[in-house]
């Protein structure tokens, strides 16, 4: 199964977007990386890194963000790997991790995720 990391400069947002994920796709490896390690507001190297390492496996990782240093702290971390099987998602973090979750307890592939999510961008809240 595709792993997903959700990379936030909050803690308690990072853990309430796995926490909600849950309900529409319970199973799904899934991992939080929000905050520093103090509580404060920020992204931490170590704990994306740990994510990565929580959620990994030959299927590949996802990885969604919020914005700005969580993108560029989430870059530097994917230096240190060489690994095609992990991917950054330009996507909104809420509703991408919905789609990714998803589809990962259905058993999609990750370019399968990766063609849904491309999609998630420009999907209308409303009518």
């Amino acid at each position: 199964m595709v792993g997903i990391v959700i990379v936030s400069h909050s803690e308690a947002l990072a853990n309430s977007i796995v926490e909600l994920t849950k309900m529409m796709a319970d199973g799904a490896c899934i991992a939080a990386a929000g905050g520093l390690e103090d509580g404060s507001f920020g992204t931490s190297y170590e704990r994306i890194k740990q994510a990565i390492e929580r959620v990994y496996s030959l299927d590949g990782v996802i990885i969604l963000m919020d914005m700005g240093s969580a993108v560029m702290t989430t870059e530097m971390v994917l230096e240190e790997y060489e690994d095609e099987r992990i991917r950054m998602v330009d996507a909104p973090i809420v509703e991408g991790a919905i789609v990714a979750t998803v589809d990962a307890v259905n058993g999609s592939s990750m370019d399968e995720m990766l063609e849904d999510l491309s999609g998630v961008r420009s999907t209308a809240k409303f009518g």
